[in-house]
């Protein structure tokens, strides 16, 4: 149950972090013919599967440098609370004529803005390299097919972002226990307390959010 769970986890972090790629993805493919944009959506995501896998296994490797792995999970935290506190710009990117073309501009994307997911699902799957594997290889053709959809879902229910926003907080906070150095010191200062920093990064960035929100909407009614 704890794998289904974590896989569960990669799939939601995947869904929500990938709004930015799902729109590159329909803005390059969107000017070929049918049969050509679904080839080039076809390797495309064949492409991004592999590159975020190889991407993936060098962060799972480096998390095992002491603090490197702390250091990971402040940055996850600042991803997160980006996610809710900032309108983020998409990355503007021109019609590609042709398969290969738009090939290089979806696998182009995923490069540019794949640092969060690739932080967090290393994060979340603690060297674990099939979990790994298996999400990257569901999710990435779940975004790449349907963009369109998903860029619909998270405008339509913002709650989605929020449970991934949350996700990411209590991974931040999992990363700096499971940091060699850190979660040591961590461990011996606040023997009570490190156990509940993943739950209290998660509550403080869907806290953050929703009060950026609530301010959002009044001082724009």
């Amino acid at each position: 149950m704890e794998s289904v769970w974590l896989l569960v986890q990669i799939l939601m972090i995947n869904l929500v972090l990938s709004g930015d790629n799902a729109v590159v993805i329909a803005l390059a493919s969107k000017d070929l013919p049918d049969a050509q944009r679904k080839q080039a959506v076809w390797w495309g995501a064949l492409g991004a599967v592999i590159l975020r896998c190889m991407l993936t296994f060098v962060a799972v490797l480096l998390l095992k440098i002491p603090y490197v792995q702390a250091i990971g999970g402040v940055m996850l935290l600042w991803i997160a609370l980006k996610l809710l506190l900032e309108h983020k710009d998409h990355l503007r990117v021109e019609e590609s004529p042709t398969i290969w073309k738009a090939v290089r501009t979806i696998l182009a994307a995923d490069f540019i803005m794949s640092l969060d997911n690739v932080l967090a699902i290393a994060g979340l799957a603690n060297g674990d390299m099939a979990l790994v594997v298996i999400g990257i290889a569901i999710s990435i053709p779940i975004v790449v097919w349907g963009s369109n959809l998903i860029v619909n879902w998270l405008q339509r229910f913002p709650i989605l972002v929020y449970i991934g926003a949350g996700i990411l907080g209590y991974t931040a906070g999992e990363m700096m226990l499971q940091d060699s150095r850190l979660g040591t010191i961590l461990s011996a200062h606040f023997p009570g307390f490190i156990h509940l920093l993943p739950l209290l990064l998660a509550a403080f960035v869907i806290a953050a959010g929703s009060i950026r929100r609530y301010w959002h909407s009044v001082f724009n009614t």
